[in-house]
């Protein structure tokens, strides 16, 4: 029997896949669990115009996240933190203060866990660092920590 993959499948295949399975493993599990649907004509084309669909919706999520990330490239977030000696932070900047910040500042909203800090910065000074937005799409972003 022909039938179109609605998860992935360990050992058949992948989502949005067509693949030949016994006519018992489909009615029997497959069918009933919805984890995939019979491979008609009509559900063929709705299958490929769904695909279409998520298609666009990626492209236009793509082209955002490239303009975001051309955005960053010309914005300095200034974060006023508490020194000690030698330009040493009480503490440190983390990511999450990064994102509160920028919010704050500019108004573009970006995840806290989509910021990439290696270490939490503990000195003042000017830092690049980079946001992933997207999958393959980062942008670079200026963070000057400056003695309050």
């Amino acid at each position: 029997m022909k039938i179109i993959l609605l998860n992935d499948v360990k050992g058949i295949g992948k989502k949005g896949e067509i693949k030949n399975v016994s006519d018992g493993y489909a009615r029997n599990f497959l069918l009933p669990k919805k984890i995939a649907m019979e491979a008609t004509e009509g559900n063929i084309k709705l299958r490929k115009s769904q695909i279409e669909l998520e298609n666009k919706r990626k492209a236009e999520e793509a082209k955002k996240a490239s303009e975001t990330a051309k955005k960053l490239s010309n914005i300095t977030v200034n974060i006023v933190a508490k020194t000690g000696e030698n330009g040493k932070l009480f503490g440190s900047i983390t990511a999450k203060d990064i994102a509160e910040k920028l919010n704050e500042q500019t108004g573009i909203d970006v995840d806290k866990k989509k910021i990439v800090l290696p270490e939490p910065i503990k000195e003042a000074g000017k830092y690049e660092v980079e946001v992933k937005i997207y999958p393959e799409i980062s942008g670079k972003l200026t963070v000057e920590v400056v003695e309050g």
